[in-house]
């Protein structure tokens, strides 16, 4: 990519938070994933997750999108040959990411799924999610998100482990 387009990319990104928002809209993905782990009390580990994925010939525009945000970071999946740009840390997450959707908010159905995950992380940002009955709360809602997605954990085994 050349320079003049790089810079008028990084213009376009730092000036414009709506153009963040806009290409969330289209590229961007709230999630939250579930992991069996015996050393939780629960026996199941919550991981929010935000990010944007995009080709590899994209990468620049990805670096400008962190560099706005300053938190997360960007790895490359071997799998799809894309990179992506990804926030875990729940501090960031309601710190950084939550606050600047609910100021821009996404204009698609992308919106329904943001609001359940944002949810989700106050819970866990207040540590509810070591409480069965809130855990319970949260698998529900998580389900909710993302009905095209796949998931590795159904959720009924989720539930079963939460019955014991």
């Amino acid at each position: 990519m050349g320079n003049t387009l790089a810079l008028a990319i990084k213009e376009v990104v730092m000036k414009n938070p709506w153009y963040v928002t806009g290409f969330t809209d289209g590229e961007g993905c709230f999630n939250i994933s579930f992991n069996f782990r015996t050393k939780f009390k629960t026996g199941i580990e919550v991981r929010p997750s935000f990010s944007i994925t995009l080709n590899k010939r994209d990468l620049n525009l990805l670096k400008e999108i962190n560099d706005f945000f300053k938190v997360g970071g960007i790895r490359f999946s071997k799998k799809d040959q894309c990179y992506k740009y990804e926030v875990r840390n729940i501090k960031d997450l309601m710190k950084v990411i939550i606050p600047h959707y609910e100021k821009y908010q996404l204009q698609s159905a992308k919106e329904n799924d943001f609001a359940k995950f944002s949810k989700i992380c106050e819970l866990i940002y207040n540590n509810k999610h070591k409480s069965i009955n809130d855990l319970k709360e949260i698998i529900e809602m998580a389900y909710e998100m993302n009905p095209s997605g796949k998931r590795k954990i159904d959720k009924e085994k989720l539930l079963k482990q939460l019955a014991r």
